[in-house]
């Protein structure tokens, strides 16, 4: 019998539950429609290149600030993808073969962007034997071939049903940052994170720095989903023992009534103090704001976390 085709769906498991009705968002993150020269401009490199972006498959709400820059976060191996996490927008399904010349396009349009830094994701890709990671590697040495002077930071996903030995491939190819989000607390993963273990994340990040320490390393969280201020410095204290050098918090805003809910919108002021509780655990860099996404910002961001380093080697000198 031939093998049918699933179509992707927006987390189909869902359909059946009640909707969960969006609270009306505060004023505090609210944004402009996206638009303008340049907005139009990244929007058909992306398209002449034939590539995906999570900006727009996640709907990020930071796409119209981003774009207007030349700043598109490339998302690499189709748009759809193998989990179903209830906090993701991106298409969940059965997805096509990994094309292989998707390297040198995500390199095409690196260049014609003329981007400093550029950030890079995926999908989780289960059906594929080593998660992706050659895929990974492939499209950072792509773009370091065409745009040699280009920081290049990857957000990968967790790798979790292949060989621990596939993390190698990746870090072998030397991106400057490697990025893998918790998302969120331990004890909210059983419905956040269904097909993921909050320690296999935590112990991938700890790998990274292991394989090449001096390679930074970077995780974020979501909050406004149920936890509380307690299990976020805890998770603050576990990335922190694995080593993680760059810590981002950002609000969880739900893409759809069938999406796991918004339990509250955090204020800015409880941002600013989560802040200040990192960098006094010893993160170098700390994002922390209602609008804060892992790409947001991510270029400016790189160059502080490097200043970061090295004046605390200076101070350790």
């Amino acid at each position: 019998m031939r093998d049918l085709k699933i179509p992707a769906q927006r987390h189909p498991e869902k359909a059946h539950r009640k909707d969960n009705a969006q609270p009306k968002k505060p004023d505090w993150i609210r944004v402009k429609a996206p638009g303008g020269e340049g907005y139009l401009k990244t929007r058909e490199i992306m398209r002449e290149h034939r590539l995906s972006t999570v900006c727009e498959e996640a709907g990020c709400p930071n796409v119209g600030e981003c774009w207007s820059q030349g700043h598109a976060t490339m998302m690499i191996m189709g748009d759809i993808c193998t989990r179903g996490c209830t906090f993701c927008n991106v298409a969940t399904g059965r997805p096509e073969a990994l094309d292989v010349f998707e390297p040198g396009r995500v390199a095409d349009a690196v260049q014609k962007l003329g981007l400093n830094h550029v950030v890079i994701t995926s999908v989780d890709r289960d059906d594929v034997d080593d998660g992706g990671a050659e895929h990974f590697a492939q499209t950072i040495r792509a773009v370091r071939h065409r745009s040699p002077d280009t920081t290049i930071e990857i957000l990968t996903p967790d790798f979790l049903k292949c060989d621990p030995s596939v993390l190698e491939t990746v870090v072998e190819a030397k991106p400057d940052v490697f990025n893998h989000n918790l998302e969120t607390v331990p004890g909210l993963y059983p419905s956040v994170r269904p097909g993921a273990r909050y320690f296999h994340s935590l112990r991938l990040l700890q790998r990274v720095k292991e394989l090449d320490p001096s390679m930074f390393t970077k995780s974020g969280i979501m909050v406004g989903l149920g936890e509380d201020r307690q299990g976020v410095q805890q998770v603050m204290d576990d990335m922190r023992a694995a080593d993680v050098d760059f810590l981002t918090i950002g609000q969880y805003l739900q893409p759809t009534s069938k999406h796991h809910r918004v339990d509250r919108f955090v204020t800015p002021e409880e941002f600013a103090a989560y802040e200040k509780t990192a960098y006094g655990k010893g993160f170098l860099m700390v994002s922390a704001t209602p609008l804060t996404r892992s790409s947001y910002h991510a270029g400016d961001d790189f160059a502080q976390l490097r200043a970061a380093r090295l004046a605390r080697l200076q101070k350790g000198a």
